[in-house]
């Protein structure tokens, strides 16, 4: 894998061991910048289920402010400050070692409004989607900054809901097996 535009443009970063993660297509992160290029500058970003890092990373080389990566693998964190370490990023971020919805509660309480929000459990995990986009839409108002937008991305075949709470969707890309869901409050 390797970082797709912006400052650390073609460096490598690594997955974490084992199957558990499946990383998101450089070719699906690409479409995926490319809708946010208008937002990704100075915004605060949260990548859940980060596994490698990829997707947070190429958010902060494009510009983000902050990244808030979120896994409770330990492989994963492992692999997450490998490459952060290996892009010599030293800001801009914060590892949190924990579930999902613990670290949303943390970010809620904090009121650490996110521009962004992205998931990608994995694809299997159909409960993970659901409880993780109905607590964004529950807790939206503590999430998301004014026009902030969630991004799922899920297997082609089994797309989220339109609704969660105050959240909708209002656009859905699809690409080979893979589709990312946009929803805003």
């Amino acid at each position: 894998m390797r970082v797709i535009g912006g400052t650390y443009r073609s460096r490598q970063v690594i997955a974490p061991r084992g199957l558990a993660t499946r990383p998101s297509s450089d070719r699906l992160r690409e479409t995926l910048f490319n809708v946010l290029a208008p937002r990704i500058e100075g915004a605060v970003f949260a990548d859940l289920y980060a596994g490698s890092g990829a997707v947070g990373i190429e958010a902060l080389s494009r510009g983000a402010g902050m990244v808030y990566f979120v896994d409770n693998a330990a492989p994963a964190i492992t692999a997450i400050r490998a490459n952060l370490d290996a892009l010599k990023i030293d800001s801009g971020f914060q590892v949190i070692s924990c579930s999902v919805s613990s670290a949303l509660r943390r970010l809620s309480t904090a009121h650490s409004h996110c521009g962004i929000i992205f998931l990608d459990p994995p694809y299997a995990a159909a409960e993970d989607y659901e409880t993780t986009l109905a607590s964004i839409g529950e807790h939206a108002s503590e999430l998301l900054t004014v026009g902030g937008i969630v991004v799922a991305e899920h297997n082609r075949k089994t797309a989220p809901a339109e609704r969660y709470g105050s959240l909708r969707r209002y656009r859905e890309l699809l690409q080979g097996d893979a589709g990312l869901s946009f929803y805003t409050r």
